[in-house]
Formats: C-alpha cells, structure tokens, sequence
C-alpha cells in the first residue's frame, strides 16, 4: 500500500479520520500531532496561494489540456 496522509481528529478518546477511508487491519500508521497555532497559519498560506494562482491564470486560459491547440 503507498503512503497516504489523512486528516483526522482526536475526540477525546480515539483518533477519528475526518473522510472515510478503507484501512487493512494492522495497518502501520504514523500520527503527527499538530499544533493548534499552525490552523491558522495553514489558512493564510492557502489564500496566498490561491491568489497567486488566480493572477497566473487569465480568463482566455485553456480549461484542459485537450483544449491546447498547436499553432
């Protein structure tokens, strides 16, 4: 099985995967615990991101791949 990383909670109790996702039993996992501070920190970066993103990109851009015609 390739690696994957899921988002997931701790309710208290146990950890809870945020999104279903199929695991084989005793399967090896590698939990990272993540600091409450670094939400925040995560949101900022993504809107950076997405805004570079939408000035890179113009109205005229193709939407695919399959819609690159060569000249």
């Amino acid at each position: 099985m390739p690696s994957i990383t899921l988002n997931a909670h701790f309710d208290g109790q146990s950890i809870v995967l945020d999104e279903p996702f199929e695991l084989p039993g005793n399967a090896r996992l590698l939990v990272t615990v993540v600091s409450p501070s670094l939400d925040g920190d995560r949101a900022q970066w993504s809107d950076l991101a997405g805004s570079g993103l939408a000035l890179a990109f113009g109205d005229a851009e193709p939407e695919s791949l399959a819609d690159v015609r060569r000249p």
